[in-house]
């Protein structure tokens, strides 16, 4: 668990899972995985084997530590929600976070429709607690029926990562969304960011009132761009009391 992030949504990671496995052009230059790579074989490290996918259950206890409240990235360097993942453990981690109410959890995931039915199945009876957020990364118009997967899931509050962007996405539905990410790729082969593709999503985002939160406009490092966006850095966030950063416009 790391407090402090360089992740400019999130005050916190925690990790309960490491690895993964690519499933679209938005992985293909994987920061998480470039970085475990680097230290394959280095015996004790934590990422000595790389970028494997590896269940830590020894930090499920983590965030209960934590007595002053964060928002806290969940699976910053994997996917909770990868099929390899037992719904077991996904389990533990979902009793972990209601657990530390306190916290406000950020779950992201590319496999939205395992979300969708895992959520659905927990709170069949009610809907997610208020303080864990669940979203799914987007990163160009073929990956759009995300959105329907994480609309029809039982959350309070329900978000978009559209980042990597690798292309514009047209018109999109946000009813039922309450929070949009978007941001360009960095790093090594770092695909450019159309600054057209942002101001779209932008100004969706102001006439369906969703607060919108630009990340960054990438490079070969992650701040070389900047994340001003006409003059502004737009850092909206859900109203939720526990955000002190509430900027919703």
């Amino acid at each position: 668990m790391a407090d402090g992030s360089s992740i400019e949504w999130t005050d916190a990671t925690w990790n309960p899972v490491t690895g993964c496995t690519k499933i679209g052009p938005g992985c293909d230059h994987c920061y998480a995985e470039r970085f475990a790579e680097r230290f394959r074989g280095v015996p004790g490290h934590p990422f000595e084997h790389g970028f494997d996918l590896i269940l830590r259950p020894e930090r499920l206890g983590q965030p209960v530590k934590w007595t002053r409240p964060r928002m806290i990235f969940v699976n910053s360097m994997s996917d909770l929600f990868h099929k390899n993942v037992p719904v077991e453990f996904v389990d533990q981690v979902f009793e972990s976070m209601e657990q530390a109410h306190w916290h406000t959890f950020q779950v992201l995931t590319k496999r939205s429709t395992r979300m969708r039915n895992y959520v659905n199945r927990r709170y069949a009876d009610d809907r997610a607690p208020a303080h864990i957020w669940l979203g799914t990364s987007i990163e160009d118009a073929q990956r759009l029926t995300r959105i329907n997967h994480i609309r029809d899931m039982a959350a309070t509050t329900r978000f978009l990562s559209l980042e990597p962007l690798l292309g514009p996405l047209g018109k999109f539905d946000l009813t039922g969304i309450h929070w949009v990410i978007a941001g360009g790729e960095s790093g090594p082969g770092h695909r450019p960011l159309n600054p057209e593709w942002v101001r779209d999503i932008r100004d969706q985002c102001k006439k369906a009132r969703v607060p919108f939160f630009f990340k960054q406009w990438g490079g070969f490092r992650p701040k070389a761009g900047g994340r001003t966006l006409d003059k502004k850095e737009w850092s909206q966030y859900p109203a939720d009391p526990r955000v002190s950063s509430v900027a919703a416009e």
